[in-house]
């Protein structure tokens, strides 16, 4: 049996943190219980990670990173933009479905670190406009980027909701309306025309 790399046992531990601030937060989870749970020595963490902040802005990168890479490939199946947003809300349904669902992992940062200067605050921020951008692009493949813009902010907020429904318990009703209003919006914006 090989050693674990360095690179390896940096990923453990990220991973290892995200199980733990998905589940009990950010400010409820300790230092020390993340080296316990990942097994790590505490000079391991600290040299991986200097500070908790370095973790966690870390963590909240690696779950961006993984949900970018899972809509890329879901784009790829969709021609026309109204698909493409559908496949985003399509996305959602089934993670308020999954063990992995525990309500929006960068919402709670939000929450937890109000200081728009906090460098958590910044990276579960950026996630959040990176994902109203992404819808933004894809609206301007049918419409002005002023009216695309708007109607991405819109979208934005439609899924904020509907995560924060399902949350609550709601999920099959959270989807539904949420791309029920999606459906509206575009369909009013097509009788404009």
């Amino acid at each position: 049996m090989t050693e674990p790399t360095r690179t390896d046992k940096r990923q453990h531990i990220v991973e290892t943190a995200y199980g733990l601030f998905k589940r009990a937060g950010f400010h409820a989870t300790g230092i020390d219980r993340i080296i316990a749970e990942a097994g790590v020595a505490k000079m391991t963490m600290y040299r991986h990670f200097p500070s908790k902040d370095d973790l966690m802005v870390e963590v909240l990168v690696y779950r961006a990173g993984r949900f970018e890479r899972q809509l890329d490939r879901l784009a790829e199946t969709a021609a026309m933009p109204e698909q493409k947003i559908g496949i985003i809300f399509d996305w959602y349904g089934r993670w308020f479905h999954s063990a992995d669902f525990h309500g929006c992992l960068f919402a709670h940062a939000l929450a937890e670190f109000g200081d728009p200067a906090h460098p958590v605050f910044q990276a579960a921020a950026r996630q959040k406009n990176d994902l109203k951008r992404r819808m933004e692009l894809i609206l301007e493949e049918m419409m002005p980027a002023d009216e695309a813009d708007s109607i991405s902010a819109a979208l934005l907020m439609l899924i904020e909701g509907a995560t924060l429904m399902a949350r609550m318990g709601q999920p099959d009703t959270a989807i539904r309306e949420a791309r029920k209003a999606v459906m509206a919006i575009l369909a009013a914006r097509e009788r404009l025309q």
